[in-house]
């Protein structure tokens, strides 16, 4: 029988550590604070903002929500961005994307500062994950992977990790984390060459394509451990992710289910991210009022 790994368990152990950190900061008069930005209203993001919303509340951090017209001028755009890195009180910033396309998203992400950047989307914050420090933070989605595993005991030294997607919001960061774990690493995507094969020999599989159900029974082979990053519409207003559950049922180990899995430790770890922003801003500024070095 196929284990399932589901997020809310992991999730729920990840928020144990944040309200003592909370605390700490309340006791310093300090709430950790999100800002949520939008260019313009997508629907598709609601849900993700409500679970983040949810989450803040739980934790005891404030939620802020600024929604921009999507003719909004870049120069106006960055002027945003540039009050919310002076402001003391906001210590984390979410720019939902993808920006509309007369702005320059490269320029407009690296605007934002990496201690405030809680989704790992600045360079400075890659480069952070890239080369094991610990600069801003990583990109919420290739976390939330790593602390599954580490919650269900996975352990990845040694193993034979897949990752199918190239994204710097999942793909790239998870593969570098997953190298930080002593796991040998493949990262394919969807016009390598005999993908199926490639993917059969992983010991863990973490499946971020972004096609439903592309991941078959022809992908999978016996006691895999799959994580599927993906979630889709399917037919009947249900949700499905990259790989198809049906087909992994009695073959992978363990799997990540969709909806429950990757997604809702997601959020969680956003707002993590959010108190740890909190912490690191809250206790730099007391070193240098002491004069600490």
């Amino acid at each position: 029988m196929t284990r399932l790994l589901k997020g809310k368990e992991a999730g729920e152990a990840l928020t144990q550590k944040a309200r003592q950190q909370v605390t700490e900061l309340e006791k310093m008069g300090v709430t950790p604070t999100l800002l949520v930005i939008h260019v313009g209203e997508d629907p598709g993001n609601l849900s993700y903002e409500k679970g983040i919303e949810k989450r803040c509340t739980a934790l005891g951090a404030a939620f802020r929500r600024l929604v921009l017209p999507s003719d909004l001028s870049e120069e106006d755009l960055l002027e945003v961005i540039r009050k919310a890195n002076e402001d003391r009180e906001i210590h984390g910033v979410l720019l939902f994307r993808p920006l509309p396309p007369h702005l320059d998203a490269r320029r407009i992400e690296n605007a934002l500062l990496p201690e405030k950047d809680v989704d790992g989307m600045t360079d400075l914050s890659l480069a952070g994950v890239f080369a094991g420090r610990k600069v801003g933070f990583s990109p919420c989605t290739a976390q939330a992977c790593m602390e599954i595993l580490d919650y269900y005991g996975i352990d990845c030294c040694g193993k034979h990790a897949v990752v199918i997607g190239r994204s710097l919001v999942v793909g790239k960061p998870a593969a570098m984390m997953l190298l930080s774990r002593n796991a040998t690493v493949t990262i394919c995507h969807t016009r390598t060459k005999d993908l199926p094969a490639i993917a059969r020999s992983a010991d863990i599989l973490i499946a971020a394509a972004g096609k439903p159900k592309i991941i078959g029974k022809d992908y999978m082979r016996n006691g895999q451990v799959i994580l599927d990053v993906g979630i889709h519409a399917a037919e009947g207003g249900k949700l499905c992710g990259d790989v198809d559950g049906e087909q992994a049922e009695g073959t992978a180990a363990a799997l990540t289910p969709v909806p429950g899995g990757v997604g809702t430790v997601t959020s969680v770890v956003l707002v993590c991210h959010v108190i740890e922003a909190a912490l690191r801003q809250t206790e730099k500024r007391f070193d240098d009022r002491s004069g600490t070095r």
